[in-house]
């Protein structure tokens, strides 16, 4: 038996380095590159115009309000489910393990990522809008498998290309969201909250223990429980139930983070300096001479923090998009601009908290790289600690356990959907009954991340996360002329104001001729 997992084991590792460390990361910001330059770097050059129509425009009925529509969410709420899914472990854990294996340099190169990420995510949104149906229910379907079986495929010599890579999409997207999406956040919920919210009477049963000495408890168990029975009710429910559940709680886990984040860096502000003088002097460095990560070449480095960006916010993946898709928006654009705002709100401002907290709090010392943790999670804990703490009360502690409980099981909930829509388009005629069983099957998967203790399923789901990446990328860069070219139309039409310029709304001249009518009727966009 050992020796089949070796085997497995081996195998993935190979996998995942190819697909992550030999082609992934460099194909990923690749196609940043290529789609900022074909956009005029729309992320700098618009930034006043994209800051206003999301975050700027929150209260604006059109994007927040009812959509008024069976089967869609709003604007706002796209983003929220979104975010809910990309807002997770990653962003504490993540980012702390990124900084203690490869030095504070990799976050450097984690907002790099996310600058070139933007525009990732833009196309990819613009792309799902664009290719967007709607399904026997009447609810949009979107998403990587639709632009690459109609987009690619709609080259000449490239339909059966396209399809190929459309199933492999979906299938590595099914099977990410059993793993990442789902089995690996529980199980990050269940040992910090367990460990943090400690009821001994439940914690001393113990109900096994591995090869490796670690064992599982009863608490772990009913907390598992208790989270399939809350995300089973919401799942149940459709994307409408996610996404008003989404609209509730991301922007308050985000604000609280953001929040509790800043006392910390305001309360350490002498140590602000000295925490980007170690950001940019390592990112650079052939060799990282920081503590314990000596001998970590630029390359591992720069790997890391590019691969960390991605963990978090997404950007690449073509995970997002099928959420995205989902709006009521008309304008491909539009929902392009929520794409550029949700990398924007994941990495650059909550995955910097958590550099920021770790960097200032003295939880690492700067000069030699030792921390006072080994590991990852626990050590932002470590660091709210400093500050949130009354005698022997860990308030940081506990803070850090409700934040991962929250980004963790929004995380659950966001990728409950995405695998919904890859099993949907797999089954075809028959994916009415092909969701039920899958949602059945998912809910009941989170006992398996409550209980189990190999590392070797996460990393698994790691590679098959990053084969979703693969494919999605040829079809974004496979269709950036047509990205730039809906680009240029929605600059000409809503910030020149040129009014001769008929829109690009969608692939479907039926769906395209509907938006325009409902954009002269309402002036919706």
């Amino acid at each position: 038996m050992n020796s089949i997992i070796d085997l497995i084991t081996h195998i993935n590792d190979n996998v995942n380095t190819f697909v992550w460390t030999t082609v992934g990361v460099w194909l990923l910001i690749a196609v940043g590159i290529v789609m900022s330059v074909l956009t005029g770097f729309f992320q700098v050059t618009r930034i006043g115009h994209w800051m206003k129509k999301t975050i700027g425009s929150i209260f604006d009925s059109n994007v927040k309000g009812k959509t008024g529509e069976k089967a869609s969410i709003s604007q706002f709420q796209a983003l929220c489910t979104a975010l809910a899914a990309t807002v997770g472990v990653g962003n504490i854990a993540g980012v702390a393990a990124a900084i203690m294996t490869g030095g504070p340099g990799t976050v450097f190169w984690m907002w790099l990522a996310a600058f070139f990420g933007m525009m990732t995510n833009y196309s990819e949104n613009v792309l799902g809008i664009y290719f967007r149906r709607k399904n026997k229910e009447g609810e949009w379907s979107g998403g990587a498998m639709y632009y690459l079986r109609d987009g690619l495929g709609g080259y000449k010599g490239m339909k059966g290309v396209g399809r190929v890579l459309a199933v492999v999409f979906s299938v590595c997207a099914v099977l990410a969201a059993f793993g990442i999406g789902n089995m690996g956040q529980v199980n990050k919920i269940v040992v910090n909250f367990t460990s943090a919210f400690r009821i001994d009477a439940l914690s001393d049963i113990v109900l096994y223990t591995d090869g490796s000495g670690a064992s599982v408890n009863l608490y772990m168990l009913i907390t598992g429980i208790v989270i399939m029975l809350l995300v089973g009710v919401i799942v149940i429910g459709g994307i409408q139930r996610i996404a008003s559940v989404a609209e509730r709680i991301v922007p308050f886990m985000v604000a609280a983070f953001v929040l509790g984040s800043l006392i910390i860096i305001f309360k350490n502000i002498a140590h602000i300096g000295p925490a980007f003088s170690a950001i940019f002097s390592s990112a650079f460095t052939g060799k990282a001479v920081w503590g314990g990560v000596t001998g970590i070449t630029l390359k591992q480095v720069i790997t890391l923090g590019c691969k960390r960006g991605v963990f978090s916010n997404e950007a690449g993946l073509g995970s997002s998009v099928m959420v995205h898709s989902n709006s009521n928006v008309v304008e491909p654009v539009k929902q392009g601009l929520w794409g550029i705002f949700e990398v924007f709100a994941d990495t650059m401002i909550v995955c910097t908290m958590t550099a920021l907290v770790i960097l200032t709090s003295g939880v690492i010392d700067l000069a030699t790289g030792e921390a006072v943790s080994a590991s990852d999670s626990t050590l932002v804990a470590e660091a709210f600690g400093t500050v949130f703490r009354v005698g022997d009360i860990e308030f940081g502690k506990m803070f850090i356990a409700l934040a991962i409980l929250l980004f963790a099981f929004t995380t659950v909930l966001g990728w409950s959907h995405y695998g919904t829509k890859a099993v949907e388009y797999l089954a075809g005629n028959k994916s009415k009954t092909a969701v039920k069983v899958f949602k059945t099957i998912f809910t009941l998967m989170i006992i398996s991340g409550a209980v189990l203790t190999s590392s070797l399923a996460w990393d698994i789901s790691d590679t098959f996360n990053g084969m979703m990446m693969i494919p999605n990328l040829i079809g974004v860069l496979s269709m950036a002329p047509l990205v730039r070219k809906i680009t240029k139309n929605y600059i000409d039409r809503r910030i020149k104001g040129k009014t001769d310029v008929r829109p690009m709304l969608s692939f479907f001249p039926e769906t395209e001729e509907e938006g325009i009518r409902k954009i002269k009727e309402t002036g919706a966009d």
